[in-house]
């Protein structure tokens, strides 16, 4: 099977447990929207519905500590959250920051661009990293 997301982490790896990633998008929609990053599972499997409930509670967990990272970090105007799949069908999500003045805004990041980019500042990635180790600790505090 040739699968990007199983053959490489299909990003720069910021985090990881047992279950799955966060790696920050490092192609050109990562410069054009920075902050953005891909919480991806480990295991080949397509589908949300495919995981255990408990896998799926700790996918999504995972999912919005990033968005809360992302969001403390770059403090974009809104924040996208997809899991398309359908040209890598291998369970990922996408956490996307978004500004109202972006390239593509209001449309998908994947649509034709409606302005010029503007530069924005680059999250460092020890930045998100530790952004995302403290939403991650809230975890193990909630009941």
């Amino acid at each position: 099977m040739d699968c990007e997301l199983c053959a490489g982490a299909g990003g720069d790896l910021l985090w990881q447990d047992g279950f799955c990633r966060v790696v920050r998008v490092a192609d050109a929609a990562g410069e054009a929207f920075p902050g953005f990053c891909r919480v991806v599972w480990h295991q080949h499997v397509a589908e949300m519905s495919a995981l255990a409930p408990s896998d799926a509670r700790h996918v999504m967990d995972v999912v919005l500590a990033t968005e809360r990272a992302v969001r403390r970090i770059v403090q974009p105007d809104k924040i996208n959250l997809a899991s398309l799949g359908n040209l890598v069908p291998h369970l990922h999500w996408h956490v996307i920051p978004r500004w109202q003045d972006d390239s593509h805004f209001p449309a998908p990041i994947w649509a034709a661009a409606q302005r010029a980019a503007i530069a924005r500042p680059v999250p460092a990635s020890a930045s998100l990293l530790g952004a995302l180790q403290a939403e991650l600790s809230t975890l193990n505090e909630m009941p």
